[in-house]
């Protein structure tokens, strides 16, 4: 597994790093954070945290978000698939469609497998 890349949230003392928060990649000059996820994206609610934690990291302006286009798995035996990037996308159009929770950043890009 690669390295994720630490990132500042909140500062103590002096401006000392007091919460800092895991990433996949980062443009630090642009701003732009990168999650991806696999299946945890579809089953986890990964994509809710990614959304939450990334908006919280200083500096940040925009987030590349990776999905899978579908989550396959088995549950009890029966084949199960989820449309991770639906349900991606319609978590994002209710958040900036219904403007009662706002982000920081300037561009959201969603990228599927």
């Amino acid at each position: 597994m690669a390295e994720r890349i630490g990132r500042p949230v909140l500062f103590g003392k002096q401006g000392a790093e007091r919460v800092a928060f895991e990433i996949d990649a980062v443009h630090d000059e642009l701003g732009v954070l990168v999650e991806a996820e696999a299946g945890r994206g579809a089953r986890g609610n990964a994509v809710y945290r990614d959304l939450l934690r990334s908006s919280l990291i200083a500096g940040a302006g925009y987030l590349a978000l990776g999905v899978m286009q579908d989550y396959r798995h088995r549950s009890a035996g029966t084949a199960i698939a989820v449309s991770s990037c639906r349900k991606a996308k319609d978590l994002l159009d209710a958040v900036y469609d219904s403007g009662r929770l706002r982000l920081p950043f300037e561009g959201v890009l969603l990228f599927r497998d």
